[in-house]
């Protein structure tokens, strides 16, 4: 990967997270948090895996070794995955408005939002944040890339199942229908 699509894909990632920041401020109060302990069980990974990505260097010399070759017309795929991924989380979070969360929570008169990419998928910010990963994950083209996707995969993927545990709690037989009806991370796939 050139240096001019490594500092657009951090230009992305970078805008992503300024946006994420901001947006944060403007949260409804939770009634219900998930421990510090839980959260760590998916944060730590996530953070793990977005520093073997951004990392130059692996601590394991063999995660260096490249997966894909570095071609241009791999950059271009790179980019636009991570742009459409990055974009997709961003629908999603700015669908969510003030019910939105970094960890897993229930907010104080907690909507259950069904529209926008919510209507798409369940968990459209995972799916984005996956999207965007495999671009970047393409990017590297190393062990490391990969390692990081699987990490952050699984990562999310605890954090879903918990986040759907809390919706049924939350929100009983409307949650149940809906998730009957519409995916969880990736469309037109039914499965839990």
């Amino acid at each position: 990967m050139t240096s001019g699509y490594r500092d657009l894909l951090q230009g992305m990632w970078l805008a992503w997270a300024a946006y994420w920041w901001v947006s944060s401020c403007k949260v409804k109060p939770a009634v219900r948090r998930e421990s510090l302990s839980s959260r760590l069980s998916h944060g730590l990974p996530l953070a793990l895996a977005a520093l073997c990505l951004l990392a130059r260097i692996a601590p394991i010399p063999a995660l260096q070794d490249r997966v894909l070759p570095a071609t241009p017309g791999l950059s271009v795929l790179a980019a636009v995955l991570t742009a459409a991924g990055l974009l997709f989380s961003v629908w999603a979070r700015w669908s969510l408005g003030a019910n939105w969360s970094a960890s897993v929570t229930i907010k104080d008169r907690h909507e259950l939002v069904t529209n926008g990419p919510y209507g798409v998928v369940r968990h459209p910010i995972y799916t984005g944040m996956l999207l965007a990963l495999l671009g970047s994950a393409l990017a590297v083209g190393e062990w490391r890339a990969v390692f990081a996707l699987a990490l952050a995969a699984l990562a999310l993927g605890r954090k879903r199942r918990l986040e759907e545990r809390w919706m049924l709690q939350q929100f009983g037989e409307a949650y149940r229908t809906y998730a009957r009806t519409v995916p969880a991370l990736i469309p037109f796939l039914r499965g839990p």
